[in-house]
């Protein structure tokens, strides 16, 4: 009888046909059991939204700051992570919950500020830990102590935007700091549970530059990596690039092949926490493709078996 792909897997960080360190398998080895992210907006913005460094925001970033999937800043935190945590366990009876300040710049205000919005999402009754969404240039020294500092209590993730490590990318979508500033913010956190952020697809990145990406984030051997597509959202300044026909969204076949590429040179130790993302349905204008995530997640399977290859099989 032919063997399954799960039973060829050559992979040692996986118990399923998966051959890269997925975040569900990584979450069920700390905890045991599923665990989930509820996704909450602690009222933040970001520098190049407020003036302190630019204006507009990232030009593929939504009015809500990535943060569609939130029930709203105005009910505040604890009401936020009832509703994500019933939705979750309607879906993963009794799974482990972990809030995620995901809206905008999770560590862009003063300190005890964010001390008060930290504890109070710890200290709710199903909190099992805590996940903070960032820049790596609003990571202030005191900031960083008080984040080992709950590190040493408390279940903690810490997640990076980066995106790219092309500054001249990164300035054409508005970023607002640099590949070296980046580099400084992350080595105040590295060794926390830290995730580094890359998109593909940028305006004016070509699948080269998008695995030189990953290549160089390898060397840092990070904690873990969110691979994503870049979705065209409406009413956004990428939406009017697209709509004037000065962006072209990545094919399908492009992105599953650019994402095995990157998968065989990041650490075989590095968690992948996502291979794609989701774009609010109502608000998304392109690649529409990538509606079904399933069978684009199942696609990226596929082609690292057709390939007999794995994540971190030419990592450095």
């Amino acid at each position: 009888m032919k063997l399954t792909q799960r039973e060829t897997n050559p992979f040692p960080y996986s118990d399923t046909n998966k051959r890269y360190l997925t975040m569900d398998h990584y979450m069920r080895s700390v905890f045991g059991k599923k665990a989930c992210k509820v996704p909450i907006d602690g009222g933040f913005t970001c520098p190049n939204r407020d003036g302190s460094k630019g204006f507009g925001g990232c030009s593929f970033c939504s009015e809500k700051g990535s943060g569609e999937f939130t029930a709203g800043r105005e009910l505040g935190i604890s009401r936020q992570i009832d509703i994500g945590a019933d939705m979750m366990r309607r879906k993963w009876k009794d799974a482990v919950i972990i809030p995620y300040f995901q809206s905008f710049t999770g560590t862009y205000a003063p300190l005890e500020n964010l001390k008060k919005l930290y504890e109070e999402a710890l200290s709710h009754p199903l909190s099992r830990g805590l996940c903070i969404a960032t820049r790596p240039d609003c990571i202030t020294d005191e900031t960083a102590k008080y984040l080992h500092a709950l590190a040493s209590e408390h279940f903690l993730m810490l997640e990076l935007g980066l995106q790219t490590i092309h500054d001249d990318i990164a300035a054409r979508f508005n970023r607002c700091y640099t590949y070296n500033e980046f580099l400084k913010g992350y080595d105040k956190v590295s060794d926390l549970f830290t995730c580094i952020h890359l998109i593909n697809g940028l305006p004016g990145e070509t699948r080269e530059m998008m695995l030189e990406n990953a290549e160089e984030i390898g060397k840092l051997r990070p904690r873990a990596v969110k691979l994503h597509l870049l979705h065209v959202l409406d009413d956004t300044p990428l939406a009017e690039e697209y709509k004037n026909g000065n962006y072209r969204p990545m094919e399908r076949s492009d992105y599953i092949a650019t994402v095995c590429d990157q998968l065989e040179v990041l650490p075989q130790e590095t968690v992948i926490e996502r291979v794609t993302g989701d774009g609010m349905d109502s608000k998304l204008l392109a690649p529409l493709w990538s509606r079904k995530k399933l069978t684009v997640q199942n696609d990226i399977d596929k082609q690292l078996y057709l390939r007999n290859s794995w994540q971190g099989k030419k990592a450095l």
